[in-house]
């Protein structure tokens, strides 16, 4: 998706729409609530373009590969770097909470623990995350936006039609004509971007303002520097780990890391994501299969905020929670926080279920419910963040992204 050469770029017209947002949503409330639903059709256009564009590709990245065991020594690296990336990102959480304890001389006051009470009667079991991995109907997924059910089939589905032979090849031919096709239509719905942005922020500053950030204010500031610390930590020791410039791969990906900070939408960044990737030299049968996954078994900020929150939560009512017991909590973690992206309200729900486990009030949660859009703001930015490092580190370790091929990738960042 090449930005015009002539005038603002898409990038700066985002970041524009970013900052103007939040000043009409402060100046003007009243209209700033207004614009909810520019910003939600926006939302909807990029999910509509996401079930289609990830079934194609897959099949095309798929059936590109021709070797089921590669395929297969693919997925087993992806998981192995996203068990050690999400355990990281739990410790960093876990760490700065009790460096910085937000909770402590928090005013539990008077809140509303309907919504925490209804994420508390929520649960999400292993079993049961296991079973729902395989769709009964994949229109049903499709309409539901499962992104795992629907890579689920789009694997077997494309495992099928490369066995198949010269048979299967029109099969594959359609799926490459669909991926750069939704491509194009990406390209089309991402100069509403800039639109979106604006209508989107400004709906969140209106509607929670300015000054309710103040009481929470060191909950976010922890949460951000959290973020930072594991991206600048965890990520950029990876990216050199595996000799990859991280500020070149951030140039690369300004784009879908803003879209993602400010809609609050993983899925919005995705398809943007995904092409920035294949544009920075990673193959697409790599691009196509490892980061959907990785929003689903990969969501660094997202495990790190679950780990923050439930530690907040026992400081807000000053009750004493050990580290024995914080690191029991950790290990429930690593696996209450795996296949959830799918569920709506996902975080709160194992925050709920882990708090609720642990003996601590559930009805802590309705503290943090008026800043959610805030830190979810930071957290689906990281979560992106963490998927297309994770992206970069299964390609270097299959040796599919040689250092000329980063060099001319280097070259064009400075480019776009």
């Amino acid at each position: 998706m090449a930005e015009t050469k002539k005038g603002m770029g898409l990038t700066t017209q985002i970041f524009v729409g970013l900052i103007l947002g939040i000043i009409f949503g402060y100046l003007f409330p009243k209209y700033g609530v207004a614009l909810k639903p520019i910003g939600d059709m926006f939302i909807r256009m990029i999910k509509m373009i996401v079930v289609p564009l990830i079934f194609s590709s897959l099949i095309m990245g798929i059936a590109g590969t021709g070797n089921f065991k590669k395929l297969g020594r693919l997925g087993a690296k992806a998981i192995l770097w996203f068990e050690l990336a999400t355990t990281l990102a739990l410790i960093v959480g876990l760490f700065v909470v009790n460096v910085f304890q937000p909770g402590a001389g928090v005013a539990v006051g008077h809140v509303d623990a309907s919504a925490a009470a209804a994420a508390a009667k929520k649960s999400i079991e292993l079993t049961h995350m296991l079973v729902n991995i395989v769709p009964t109907n994949i229109i049903d997924a499709a309409g539901r936006g499962d992104m795992l059910q629907i890579i689920f089939f789009s694997t077997f589905f494309g495992v099928a039609a490369a066995s198949m032979g010269a048979k299967g090849e029109p099969v594959v031919k359609l799926a490459t004509s669909i991926a750069e096709i939704m491509f194009k239509f990406t390209y089309y719905v991402m100069r509403l971007a800039p639109i979106g942005v604006f209508a989107l922020i400004s709906h969140t500053v209106a509607m929670f303002g300015l000054g309710m950030l103040i009481p929470l204010a060191k909950l976010i500031l922890s949460l951000y520097f959290a973020l930072v610390v594991f991206v600048l930590c965890v990520l950029m020791g990876a990216s050199a780990i595996i000799r990859v410039n991280f500020f070149h791969l951030l140039r690369a990906i300004k784009e879908p890391i803003l879209i993602a900070f400010s809609t609050a939408s993983s899925e919005a960044a995705l398809p943007v994501a995904m092409e920035k990737l294949e544009k920075f030299g990673i193959p697409k049968h790599i691009v196509t299969f490892v980061l959907p996954t990785g929003y689903t078994f990969n969501l660094d900020g997202s495990t790190l905020y679950s780990a923050l929150a439930v530690v907040f939560i026992a400081q807000v009512y000053g009750i004493h929670f050990p580290l024995s017991q914080q690191i029991l909590m950790l290990l429930t973690l690593m696996l209450s926080t795996k296949g959830i992206a799918a569920v709506p309200g996902a975080s709160l729900i194992v925050i709920a279920g882990t708090a609720a486990a642990f003996g601590l009030p559930v009805e802590g949660i309705a503290i943090i419910l008026g800043i959610d859009r805030i830190l979810d703001m930071a957290r689906t930015a990281c979560n992106l963040i963490g998927n297309c490092v994770a992206t970069v580190v299964v390609a270097r370790w299959e040796n599919e992204l040689p250092d000329d091929v980063l060099q001319v990738a280097y070259s064009q960042s400075y480019e776009d």
